[in-house]
């Protein structure tokens, strides 16, 4: 449980990463999804990482 708001879904998978975009008033199914891997030296992957981590090192078991 976290008391963050979120302004997308992000899903890890190793050096894959599935975003997706929460879009005012469309279902999460209704919205793209984003593909990022990662690439040394890239900064979209670790970008959504940062956002991520943030949100699970502030979460309390619910």
């Amino acid at each position: 449980m976290h008391d963050t708001i979120l302004y997308n879904s992000i899903y890890r998978f190793d050096d894959d990463v599935l975003v997706n975009p929460h879009v005012l008033g469309a279902p999460a199914g209704q919205n793209p999804v984003l593909h990022f891997r990662y690439i040394p030296g890239a900064r979209t992957f670790r970008h959504y990482m940062r956002s991520f981590d943030y949100t699970w090192e502030r979460g309390q078991p619910a």
